[in-house]
């Protein structure tokens, strides 16, 4: 019996894959790309790095703004990013004086 095969365990994968990035999209209507709205913020590194004191400056917010809500949503959602610490990147918006809605985490939904 090969129902789990080698040819059967890429396709699965794929196909789960592919499910996620669908559903992300319908869920988190960002008009950028993961990479380009990581660029966005770059104005806002010191502000991210973990245990930094620094809080964001003028151009992180204005970043932040630009970016909106559902980017940084992916951002924050995404893959890991080195020397970004999440939780601090959840606490720009309050920061920034933004108003956007909390992040909902799509790796820990019930």
């Amino acid at each position: 019996m090969k129902l789990f095969g080698s040819k059967v365990s890429p396709l699965l994968v794929f196909m789960l894959v592919m499910t996620t990035l669908v559903w992300q999209g319908q869920a988190t209507p960002c008009g950028s790309t993961f990479f380009s709205a990581l660029v966005q913020l770059i104005p806002c590194r010191a502000s991210v790095s973990p245990f930094s004191p620094i809080p964001p400056t003028e151009g992180c917010c204005s970043a932040i703004k630009a970016l909106g809500q559902p980017c940084l949503c992916v951002l924050v959602n995404g893959p890991p990013i080195s020397g970004v610490d999440r939780n601090m990147a959840m606490l720009l918006p309050e920061k920034c004086t933004a108003n956007f809605e909390p992040c909902k985490s799509l790796f820990f939904q019930r």
